[in-house]
């Protein structure tokens, strides 16, 4: 494999849990501010189209992106990291559980 194909390879490659993680803790976060996905895009400075893509999970944000709407979330970006690393383990923890109840065929 080429290096420029390695480095496509890894663009292309999500982590749904960690999408979903994300988006739960985006949103769960913005309605406790009591706002909507457009006061959260002008709080953050990014566009409102791009906050709803987040929240549903089928964009993934930049660094950069994740600063601002730490801005526009009013915390911290090392503690919305954390917040969603929490949400990231416990859907992980709810999945291997799971696996485990299903019945052997």
């Amino acid at each position: 494999m080429r290096a420029s194909d390695e480095i496509r390879c890894m663009r292309t490659h999500q982590d749904p849990a960690l999408l979903r993680a994300f988006s739960a803790e985006l949103r769960a976060r913005r309605t406790a501010l009591g706002i909507n996905q457009e006061g959260l895009a002008f709080a953050s400075g990014i566009n409102r189209s791009f906050v709803a893509r987040l929240e549903t999970g089928s964009s993934s944000p930049s660094l950069t992106s994740l600063f601002r709407l730490a801005v526009g979330l009013e915390t911290d970006p090392a503690e919305l990291i954390s917040s969603i690393a929490k949400r990231y383990r416990k859907e992980h923890r709810e999945a291997a559980a799971k696996t485990l109840r299903r019945p052997r065929p």
